[in-house]
């Protein structure tokens, strides 16, 4: 069954076609990479799967429900963003953990906290200053973040482009491994063709706001190497 599904997903800005007609579907524990070059729409379409960004035509469903019958607050929550640079805010690592739980009236025990670092590989991180953690380190603290509020769907925006190989080979084999053992649904912007064939069980590919091919990822990325 999908968990989450757009139909004729749109999104213009006066005459400027940004995300244009997009039907996707992503299933429960699967991995579907967004993949185009830049200023393809990726990004953009990312936006509006969680409302960071209003459609101008079309609908999103999450579970099979409209999404805009939820609350932006609780949408967000059920659909965990992570972006390029992992954004933290000043002070302890698990007061950045804390965050999604607080705004929502919960104090999330220390031993959850724990619990949450521990799924990322940084164990005994919360009382680090996030301004000592090393870029893979704040990305992965950003994930942890990101998974306190127990989502159903990880949306991940470029999420390892800022960072060296060796950080990018540890969150792209941990994102693997959470999505598998969380049996979440993930889309994943890359403009990466190689990290789109080790990540995805499925790829869009976008041009111009619009998904040009979709399916499985061998098929759309060879059929694109042979156009």
């Amino acid at each position: 069954m999908a968990i989450l599904t757009t139909e004729h997903l749109g999104y213009r800005v006066g005459d400027k076609v940004i995300v244009d007609d997009v039907s996707l579907s992503v299933a429960r524990a699967e991995v579907l990479c967004v993949l185009g070059p830049s200023g393809s729409g990726k990004s953009s379409f990312l936006r509006l799967l969680n409302r960071l960004s209003e459609p101008t035509s079309g609908n999103v469903f999450l579970e099979g429900k409209d999404y805009r019958e939820l609350p932006p607050r609780e949408l967000r929550r059920r659909m965990g963003m992570v972006t390029q640079q992992a954004f933290l805010f000043a002070g302890r690592v698990a007061d950045n953990v804390r965050f999604g739980p607080r705004q929502r009236g919960e104090i999330l025990k220390d031993e959850l906290v724990e619990e949450c670092l521990r799924s990322v590989g940084l164990s005994g991180y919360g009382g680090r200053d996030v301004s000592t953690l090393s870029g893979g380190e704040a990305q992965r603290v950003s994930i942890a973040r990101a998974l306190a509020n127990e989502p159903i769907v990880l949306l991940l925006d470029e999420p390892t482009s800022a960072l060296d190989e060796q950080a990018k080979g540890g969150i792209e084999a941990l994102i693997r491994q959470i999505v598998t053992a969380r049996q979440l649904t993930c889309v994943m912007v890359t403009h990466e063709v190689a990290q789109a064939r080790r990540m995805a069980d499925r790829v869009a590919l976008f041009a111009a706001g619009r998904v040009v091919n979709s399916g499985r990822v061998a098929e759309v990325l060879d059929a694109a190497r042979t156009s």
